[in-house]
């Protein structure tokens, strides 16, 4: 199958489609590995019946607001990497909340921020978003680390009820995103 039948964003090495009921495999090797999960739910280790309404409540997402947490897939090979997206925060004011989980199997590799970069893109230019929030795990300095590389600025602390604790929180604008390109360009 071509790229452009099966994915709706591309990047050099990723290609995003749309979560679908018999995704539960998939879901399974990302929300199911206590790995991915002790960051971002307190639960850690979710049953097969959590993941299951987890991939219920991303598919519900996207008929209800457009967006999910999109599945992300190696393009060369399509082992599936994890997912990467959107979710409303605050679209009486067009901000939207990023997110990205990576398959442990493939951490490390940039696909994070490979997958995050595309779905910037995709925010601003084809969802016309004001703004994009993010928050992170306090525990989880990859995720801050990235965040910041990204042109997200640290806001505040928000209390996450996943996790039942305060994340770090940030907000990246349209403008930002122009500054940290013409910057990156001015280091080639």
């Amino acid at each position: 199958m071509k790229d452009f039948d099966q994915y709706f964003i591309i990047t050099n090495r990723l290609g995003f489609r749309r979560w679908r009921k018999d995704d539960l495999p998939l879901a399974l090797s990302l929300w199911g590995d206590y790995e991915v999960t002790k960051l971002i739910d307190a639960r850690g280790q979710l049953t097969t019946n959590q993941v299951q309404e987890r991939l219920i409540k991303e598919i519900a997402s996207e008929k209800e607001h457009g967006v999910q947490y999109w599945p992300i897939f190696l393009r060369e090979t399509d082992a599936h990497v994890g997912c990467c997206g959107l979710r409303p925060y605050d679209l009486s004011k067009g901000i939207y909340e990023i997110g990205f989980h990576i398959c442990s199997t493939h951490w490390r590799c940039g696909y994070a921020a490979e997958a995050a970069r595309a779905v910037i893109k995709y925010a601003f230019d084809k969802l016309k978003a004001k703004a994009l929030f993010a928050g992170h795990n306090p525990k989880n300095e990859a995720s801050r680390i990235l965040l910041e590389k990204l042109g997200f600025q640290y806001t505040h602390d928000e209390y996450y009820p996943p996790t039942g604790l305060k994340h770090p929180s940030y907000l990246l604008n349209k403008a930002g995103v122009i500054i940290k390109m013409f910057y990156s360009l001015q280091n080639l």
